[in-house]
């Protein structure tokens, strides 16, 4: 193995790879269950539904929190620590915003008779949107974790991984939902 190749290798952080890896193995999930959507839409007693609203002013939620996102990791790296604070709550906000906008929506649809034991394109459209929620709900609780950090008196370290990592996996939720958006549209 060459200098060179040893040295690329090092660089990046083992945690970032791991996530990576993660966000490789999603990103094969979701193609999975969005392709089966598409072969199971073609079967006969396949009902069409829309979506609600809520789900679009949920779309600007996330898309505002993956600026406040960046942005407090820019502040984070600059140690503007106030600034970074306040854009961490700001993301938090937001990214709780979009789980309850997305759970109204969800009972916008179960009003309608749009449940999860309906017609196979119910299901398929709570299943796949569902896990999206669950991981979006796992990046709020990183934001916890950060804001819980960025909050303790007894920090001083300025690691920027665990702020890099959060924010990568923020960004792959926020893109996941767009994709997932204009599918359900598209397909419906």
């Amino acid at each position: 193995m060459s200098t060179v190749a040893m040295e690329q290798r090092k660089k990046i952080h083992p945690h970032k790879f791991t996530l990576w890896v993660g966000i490789g193995s999603l990103v094969m999930m979701f193609a999975g269950l969005t392709s089966a959507y598409i072969v199971k839409r073609n079967q006969a007693g396949w009902q069409s539904f829309n979506l609600p609203l809520l789900f679009w002013y949920s779309t600007a939620a996330i898309l505002a929190s993956s600026v406040t996102i960046y942005l407090a990791g820019q502040a984070f790296k600059q140690r503007e620590m106030p600034k970074y604070r306040k854009l961490l709550v700001a993301t938090l906000l937001l990214g709780v915003l979009f789980m309850l906008l997305q759970g109204l929506g969800f009972q916008q649809l179960w009003n309608q008779g749009i449940t999860l034991q309906g017609n196979v394109s119910y299901s398929f459209m709570y299943v796949i949107v569902g896990l999206h929620a669950a991981h979006v709900l796992g990046g709020v609780i990183a934001l916890v974790v950060l804001f819980a950090k960025a909050f303790s008196s007894r920090t001083r370290i300025y690691n920027s991984v665990p702020v890099e990592l959060v924010s990568t996996y923020w960004h792959f939720v926020d893109v996941l939902w767009i994709y997932l958006l204009i599918f359900l549209l598209m397909i419906r």
